[in-house]
C-alpha cells in the first residue's frame, strides 16, 4: 500500500472538498424496469458493461418467461392441444352409436305394441284382478268340514238322584220275622197275627226308590265327529273381506259390470 497513513478525519475532508459529487451517487443503483423502457427507435441505450453475474440472471428470466403470441410453438405444445378435438370426435361417434342402437330397440318395440290390442291387454286384466277377487269371496264363503275320529276314555263322576217306583227280583230266600198277617180262609180266620214270612227267591216286589246314588266311574267313547266350520263365522272372515275390497277398486275399472258369485253386482 503507497497510501500514508492519515489521519481518517482529515482524509475524510480532502475526498468532499475534492470530489463535488454526493456520496449518494457512489452507492450500487437498482436496475431499472424494462417494462418503461420505449421501443428502439426511440432510446438509444448508453453501453454498459455487464457483469457475469448479471447476465446469468438475465439468461435465466429469459428462459423462464412464457412464450408470446409471436414465438414459435414447440411440437409437443400442438400435440397437447389437439387432444380435445379428437376427444371430442369419438365422443360423438360413440353417442351417435348408442342413438343409432336405442331407435332401432324403439322401432322394435313400436312394431310389437301394433300386433298387441288394446282389448286383449284388457281382458288380461280382467281375469287376473276378477280370478282374485272371485277365489277371495269363494274363501270367505267357504266351510271347513272333516271327519275326525275319537277313540279315548271320559272320567264320569256325578251323584244320581233316584226318586221313583220300580220292580225288583229276590235272588236268595228272604226270611221276614214278626210280621203281620191277615189269612182269610173257609174255616179259618186270622188278622194281623205276628208271624215268621219266608220269600222265596225270584219272587217279585214292587219297590219305590227314593235316593241319592254316587257314581265315579270312566267311560270309553268311539266314536266319529263330523265337522263343519263357516269361515264366515270366522277370525278369517275380516282379512278376506279386506282382500276384496282391496281389488274392487281396479276390478271396477276394467269391468264395470262384473257380479259376485251369488248374482250382486261388484261396483255398486
Amino acid at each position: 500500500m503507497d497510501e500514508t497513513k492519515d489521519d481518517p478525519g482529515k482524509k475524510m475532508r480532502t475526498l468532499l472538498a475534492g470530489d463535488k459529487s454526493s456520496p449518494l451517487d457512489r452507492l450500487p443503483k437498482k436496475a431499472k424496469d424494462t417494462s418503461s423502457i420505449p421501443p428502439k427507435e426511440e432510446y438509444i441505450a448508453e453501453p454498459q458493461v455487464e457483469s457475469k453475474s448479471e447476465s446469468s440472471s438475465k439468461d435465466s428470466s429469459k428462459s423462464e418467461t412464457p412464450p408470446t403470441a409471436s414465438e414459435p410453438v414447440s411440437p409437443s405444445t400442438e400435440k397437447r392441444f389437439n387432444f380435445g378435438p379428437a376427444f371430442w370426435t369419438i365422443a360423438s361417434i360413440i353417442s351417435l352409436t348408442f342413438n343409432v342402437v336405442l331407435l332401432i330397440i324403439l322401432l322394435a318395440v313400436l312394431q310389437n305394441l301394433r300386433i298387441l290390442k288394446l282389448g286383449s291387454a284388457m281382458d288380461i286384466g280382467n281375469g287376473l284382478l276378477g280370478g282374485l277377487y272371485t277365489n277371495f269371496e269363494k274363501m270367505d264363503n267357504a266351510h271347513i268340514t272333516k271327519t275326525i275320529p275319537v277313540n279315548t276314555t271320559i272320567p264320569v263322576k256325578f251323584d244320581l238322584p233316584l226318586n221313583q217306583q220300580t220292580n225288583v227280583v229276590l235272588s236268595e230266600n228272604v226270611t221276614i220275622a214278626r210280621a203281620l198277617v191277615t189269612v182269610n180262609t173257609g174255616g179259618l180266620n186270622i188278622t194281623n197275627a205276628l208271624a215268621t214270612i219266608v220269600l222265596p227267591e225270584g219272587t217279585t216286589l214292587p219297590v219305590y226308590l227314593n235316593l241319592t246314588v254316587p257314581v265315579d266311574t270312566t267311560v270309553p267313547v268311539v266314536l266319529d265327529v263330523e265337522v263343519d266350520i263357516p269361515l264366515a263365522e270366522t277370525q278369517l272372515h275380516e282379512p278376506f273381506s279386506g282382500l276384496q275390497e282391496v281389488v274392487k277398486p281396479f276390478y271396477c275399472m276394467v269391468n264395470p259390470t262384473a257380479v259376485k258369485l251369488d248374482g250382486q253386482p261388484v261396483c255398486e
